[in-house]
């Protein structure tokens, strides 16, 4: 294991003994919470919750997958803590929380302009286009989704959560499994349908993301007064009709001068 360990009371400490007030959120894995380091490094720590079985598998392959990749685009883990039952990782703040909340909440809506929408969109392509071929091992995540892009001081995009992510070695180009994991609404077809899973199964998700970015709109839940399309499928609409413009939000729309 390459990460650095971390003490628990050091992580007991920094996080106010786990203290609701310093609660992120809470996901598969476990809750998050908001830490300070001795010296003022804020850190968020996940917490596997002790009776999930299936956290416990997404907290080995994340340690051993994500100490092994370094890119700007990527979220930093710092270390781990295996201590008694606590199995705790360690990962740099984004203060700027979640995609998500910029896309699709009313007031995160006024804070993202088209500028910042293309600089984020870019950084996830970056981080991407590294899990894919650049890195040492070739990375295919999995779970690909807004909720899981975070955004530092400078709303750089980082992608997080690697717990789901399957490494490819040699000339192996695609996957299959059984146990099909992740986020209905970013998986594409043959991957929720038969579990195959490969680079084009995140370019899928990539390609949600997207759109939910311009058009500020859920693909799950999206609704349209003319048709009963989801979200890629109404897209997909307009494309055929030549009216793709017509998908972006006006608001984005409004703050670029190239539309």
């Amino acid at each position: 294991m390459e990460s650095p360990l971390f003490d628990l009371s050091t992580v007991a400490k920094a996080t106010n003994d786990f203290s609701s007030s310093n609660k992120l959120g809470e996901g598969g894995f476990g809750p998050v919470y908001k830490g300070t380091l001795v010296g003022g490094k804020e850190i968020a720590v996940k917490r596997l919750s002790k009776d999930s079985g299936q956290g416990l598998r997404e907290f080995k392959n994340e340690v051993i997958l994500i100490a092994r990749l370094q890119h700007r685009n990527l979220v930093k883990l710092l270390g781990c803590c295996i201590q008694e039952d606590e199995k705790i990782l360690i990962y740099e703040f984004m203060p700027n929380g979640s995609l998500d909340f910029f896309i699709f909440d009313q007031e995160g809506q006024k804070l993202l302009d088209w500028p910042t929408c293309f600089h984020i969109i870019g950084g996830i392509a970056r981080g991407l286009l590294y899990l894919h071929h650049d890195s040492r091992l070739r990375i295919i995540h999995r779970d690909l989704k807004a909720s899981n892009i975070l955004l530092d001081n400078s709303m750089n995009p980082k992608i997080s959560d690697f717990g789901l992510a399957k490494a490819f070695g040699g000339d192996q180009s695609q996957g299959n499994t059984k146990r099909v994991v992740g986020t209905y609404g970013y998986m594409s077809p043959e991957y929720a349908v038969d579990g195959i899973f490969s680079m084009k199964s995140d370019v899928f998700s990539f390609g949600v993301i997207l759109l939910e970015a311009l058009s500020r709109e859920k693909n799950r839940g999206f609704s349209h007064p003319d048709h009963h399309l989801n979200l890629l499928g109404h897209a997909w609409t307009l494309w055929i009709q030549e009216k793709p413009l017509e998908l972006i939000d006006k608001t984005l729309s409004d703050s670029c001068t190239h539309i």
